[in-house]
Parts: structure tokens; sequence; C-alpha cells
């Protein structure tokens, strides 16, 4: 049983799998799409597909929750949003950009959950699931 205050989403779990493998494949197929040059009207449904995964993990993660969305893993998802979204405006920097989003996800996901978890805007380092104890 949960210790949320609050309710859950219904298959949050099965969600955030399907999120996280969609969101992985686009972003695969869109950084080796402009790392081999492929035309731009190919590679735009995985740019589109990985902005709405990358979103729809967000939003699995921080609800109900909000306030999670301005820990640390939030602001690196705010950064990477941003990056991304600036691609089409920036297209001839456009694999160094999506470079640099895979290395923030990369690191955003594998540092220690202290880090990942804690506060810039709302205090102490306290994960939402243990501040709900």
């Amino acid at each position: 049983m949960s210790s949320k205050p609050t309710a859950s989403l219904p298959y949050a779990r099965a969600w955030s799998i399907l999120c996280r493998t969609l969101h992985l494949l686009a972003i695969s197929i869109l950084l080796g799409g402009h790392a081999f040059n492929a035309p731009a009207d190919r590679l735009r449904p995985m740019l589109y597909l990985a902005i709405v995964s990358g979103g729809g993990m967000a939003f699995i993660e921080a609800y109900p929750h909000w306030k999670a969305l301005f820990q640390c893993w939030g602001i690196l998802l705010f950064v990477k949003l941003a990056l991304i979204c600036a691609v089409p405006f920036a297209w001839s920097h456009r694999f160094a950009i999506l470079v640099v989003v895979l290395v923030i996800g990369s690191v955003g996901s594998h540092m220690p959950k202290r880090l990942r978890h804690s506060w810039f805007l709302f205090g102490p380092l306290v994960a939402p699931k243990e501040a709900g104890k």
C-alpha cells in the first residue's frame, strides 16, 4: 500500500514504462538521424514523440506532488525540454544540442537520489514520497 496521502494514477508503473520506452526509442532515432543527416521531415515525428513521452514521464513522476517539478530532476527536465524545443530554431547546432540533452538525461537519471530530489525552491532535501510519511 502506498504511503502517499492522495490517490496515485491508475497503472502508473505501466504508463511510466511505456513512456520511457517510447522516449528512449524517439531520442535514439532522433540523435542517430541527425548524426547521419537524415531529412528533417523524417525526424520531426521523433522530435514530437520525444517531447510528448518526456512530458508524460514527468507528469507520472510528479503526480500528485507538482512542486516536485522544482526538484533537481524537474529543473533538469525543463532545461532538456527548452533545449530540444530549440532544435528547429538552431538547426545548424541540432546534433550538439541533442548530445547535451542526452548527457543531461543520463547524468540526471543516474545521480544519487538525494541530489536528484533536492529542492531548489521549497526547502530541505526531502523526496516527495518521504515527505508524506
